[in-house]
C-alpha cells in the first residue's frame, strides 16, 4: 500500500549526526522546520545512491533550502551492515558537501527492516520522500524529477 497522501509518521531513527558531523539527539520531523520536507534514504554501498540519489539531493538542497524546505538523510541498513555503518555517514556528508542531519537506521532487535523502511513502506535505495507543510506525504519513490519538484515548491 502506498504512503502517498497519508500523514507522515514520526521518525524513529535513533542515531544521528548533525551538519558538523557530531552526534546529535534523534531528529523529529518538527526539527526540519514548518515547511515542506525532503527525506532521502540511502545505503553507502548503493551505486544508484551515488550516481543518481546524492546528485539529485545536492540539486534539491541548493535550490530549496533557502526557500525553507527541510532536509534529512537516512542510511537505511537493510543489508550489508558492515559496509553501511555509522562511520560512513560523515564520509558521505563531506563527499557531497551536505551540511544536513544524517541518520543511521538499523533494524531494531528482532525486526527485519529499519524503522524508516517499515514506517514509510519504502522498497530500497535511493529513496526520496517529500512531505508537504501540512505533514502529508506527497511523493515516495526511487526516482524523483528534481527540476519539477524545484519548480513546484518554488511556486508554493
Amino acid at each position: 500500500m502506498s504512503m502517498t497522501e497519508r500523514q507522515a509518521p514520526e521518525l524513529r531513527v535513533r542515531e544521528w549526526i548533525g551538519g558538523d558531523g557530531g552526534r546529535i539527539a534523534p531528529v523529529a520531523l518538527s526539527d526540519l522546520g514548518t515547511g515542506p520536507k525532503i527525506l532521502f534514504a540511502f545505503q553507502h554501498w548503493c551505486r544508484g545512491c551515488h550516481v543518481h540519489g546524492f546528485p539529485t539531493l545536492q540539486k534539491l538542497y541548493g535550490a530549496l533550502s533557502p526557500k525553507g524546505v527541510g532536509f534529512a538523510v537516512i542510511q537505511t541498513v537493510f543489508e550489508g551492515a558492515e559496509e553501511n555503518s555509522f562511520d560512513k555517514l560523515r564520509m558521505n556528508q563531506l563527499k557531497y558537501d551536505l551540511p544536513l542531519a544524517f541518520g543511521h537506521d538499523e533494524p531494531p532487535t528482532g525486526q527485519t527492516l529499519p524503522t524508516f523502511m517499515e514506517d514509510y513502506r519504502t522498497r530500497g535505495t535511493p529513496w526520496f520522500t517529500v512531505i508537504d507543510a501540512g505533514g502529508r506525504i506527497v511523493f515516495s519513490d526511487f526516482h524523483l524529477d528534481a527540476d519539477t519538484l524545484i519548480a513546484d515548491l518554488s511556486q508554493a
